[in-house]
């Protein structure tokens, strides 16, 4: 399965933000797109979802696929507990019996078991974000996109929710696109990283095989972020 943007054009009235991007973006691989905020991430990001138009260009191989999302606030719903919040973006594509089993199976998969009817209210901002990021991954999807998911947490809730998610992403292995603009996260979970300029926004660079060269990436990163974003 090839999924791909190429070529795209967007502008908001006269001002150019996406200047020809195109990216390549491996099945069943994280794929991260770092740049400095306000750079046009989430823009890309709507567009692959279908959410925004885009002004030229091709979207190749996301259509007509389940999307995950993950967004930087939590989004669950307060008058409903964990199982709940689960459940309820399973509704329309399973059937009742079959959606307790893969709320019990997700709980379990990350031990999360005795959390299962706590509300919201209940949970700490790191909690609730692991929640949301296993919601996405109960639901039937072939992608998953995340947008800044881990940039309203304290220094430490980033950690342990960084490592839920490569614990959840080795054991269900998807499709995931990460919008980011912290190095640190880029590093950690990719294991390819497009790099954007400011804008008008461009593909820097692609650095790849991450994980089986953190120094190596590393450099080159910090290389691209000397010579300006």
């Amino acid at each position: 399965m090839k999924y791909q943007v190429k070529n795209i054009y967007k502008s908001f009235e006269d001002l150019l933000v996406l200047d020809d991007i195109t990216i390549d973006f491996p099945a069943n691989k994280t794929t991260c797109i770092l740049g400095p905020s306000g750079c046009g991430k989430t823009t890309l990001l709507n567009i692959i979802a279908g959410i925004l138009d885009k002004d030229r260009g091709e979207v190749v191989g996301f259509e007509n696929k389940n999307i995950s999302f993950v967004f930087q606030e939590d989004r669950l719903i307060e008058w409903k507990n964990v199982k709940d919040n689960i459940s309820f973006v399973l509704k329309e594509k399973k059937d009742k019996n079959e959606i307790e089993t893969i709320v019990d199976k997700y709980l379990k998969l990350v031990n999360l078991e005795e959390y299962k009817y706590y509300y919201p209210r209940r949970l700490s901002g790191g909690m609730r974000q692991r929640i949301s990021i296993l919601r996405a991954f109960a639901y039937p999807s072939d992608l998953l996109l995340m947008d800044e998911p881990f940039k309203s947490l304290d220094i430490n809730n980033k950690h342990i929710v960084m490592d839920f998610f490569k614990e959840l992403k080795d054991k269900e292995n998807r499709t995931s696109i990460l919008v980011t603009h912290d190095v640190e996260e880029a590093i950690n979970l990719a294991d390819s990283i497009v790099i954007l300029s400011d804008k008008p926004t461009k593909v820097k660079k692609v650095v790849n095989n991450i994980k089986k060269d953190k120094i190596r990436a590393r450099k080159e990163i910090e290389k691209e972020i000397l010579n300006g974003m």
